[in-house]
């Protein structure tokens, strides 16, 4: 087959699929509507998010196969035109999830115990051990919104420690050692962390909103590795501010689409934002959490797997 690459991944992608005997094409500056007009050359295509994947453009991709999605989610595909189509999609969740698993545990550990704020502090000349007392993660009860690949990963990690690790999803019968299934409103009730694995769809948009915090019996802490839109951020502000929500740990922001660079010029940051990056209790990355040397062969690797799965029979 003829597979165009349209963002640079590990090298190991194009060696293995060229070993397999398809031909490569590398495209990585031109424009959306020059990608267009010659993609019913190609058989195939890989990508990351560098584009959206609308009918129109699908509808000009008249010899594809198949797309490739070098990372967990489909958002930016429409995916009920591509299926329409006959065209294969594939994604590469498992080869991430250990990195978000990491993350969110690792960001966990950090608010409990202050270590951002700590660390600051002592290179800035202040020993203050009182106002930096944690708390410990032994007796907490984790709440996981989404259980598939990234939600069972942060439950695995958790396996160290003495706590009651639940969850809800829209699939039933999917607990396993490492968490028990609930129903949301049992969540709500017990849950003192919150951590988000899901993808992002209509049912999640805006979902962690002022009317879904207030349903949580506890005060809660916040983890969101997934995706930024499902949290609208004026109303975490208030929770933070009413100490509803204890702290939170964002790897995604509900502004990450528009240039993020740009909220620091010209006045054009969010009030909310600004209260979030002034915050002693909200931990920040750039959409990491995924994004380890390890995941980015996995990624690679999970995407060539399923190329051979489907289109090489041996």
């Amino acid at each position: 087959m003829n597979i165009l690459h349209l963002d640079e991944n590990h090298s190991l992608l194009i060696e293995q699929l060229a070993e397999l005997g398809h031909t490569n094409h590398e495209d990585y500056t031109s424009s959306k509507a020059e990608i267009e007009a010659k993609i019913h050359e190609y058989n195939g295509f890989i990508i990351r998010s560098r584009f959206q994947i609308d009918a129109n453009f699908l509808a000009k991709a008249t010899n594809l196969k198949f797309i490739g999605r070098v990372g967990a989610g489909l958002e930016n595909i429409d995916c009920e035109f591509a299926e329409q189509q006959g065209i294969k999609l594939i994604s590469a969740p498992e080869g991430n999830r250990n990195a978000v698993g990491e993350h969110a545990l690792g960001m966990l550990l950090s608010l409990f115990n202050k270590l951002n704020k700590a660390d600051r502090e002592v290179r800035n000349g202040k020993w203050l051990r009182e106002a930096n007392r944690g708390i410990e993660l032994d007796g907490q009860t984790v709440g996981i919104i989404g259980y598939g690949n990234m939600g069972k990963a942060f439950a695995k990690k958790l396996r160290g420690f003495d706590v009651d690790v639940i969850f809800y999803d829209l699939k039933e019968n999917i607990g396993d050692k490492n968490a028990t299934q609930v129903s949301l409103s049992e969540l709500q009730e017990r849950a003192t962390v919150l951590s988000l694995h899901t993808p992002q769809t209509s049912r999640t948009l805006n979902m962690i909103n002022e009317k879904f915090i207030k349903k949580f019996k506890h005060s809660f802490w916040l983890l969101n590795t997934a995706r930024g839109k499902s949290v609208v951020t004026q109303d975490l502000v208030e929770a933070l501010k009413s100490g509803k929500i204890l702290g939170a740990g964002l790897d995604v922001l509900e502004y990450e689409k528009s240039s993020f660079e740009n909220l620091f010029n010209d006045n054009q940051m969010p009030a909310a934002f600004k209260y979030l990056i002034q915050s002693e209790n909200v931990l920040l990355s750039p959409h990491v959490a995924g994004w380890t040397k390890e995941s980015k062969e996995k990624l690679a690797q999970t995407i060539v797997d399923k190329i051979k799965r489907h289109f090489h029979k041996f």
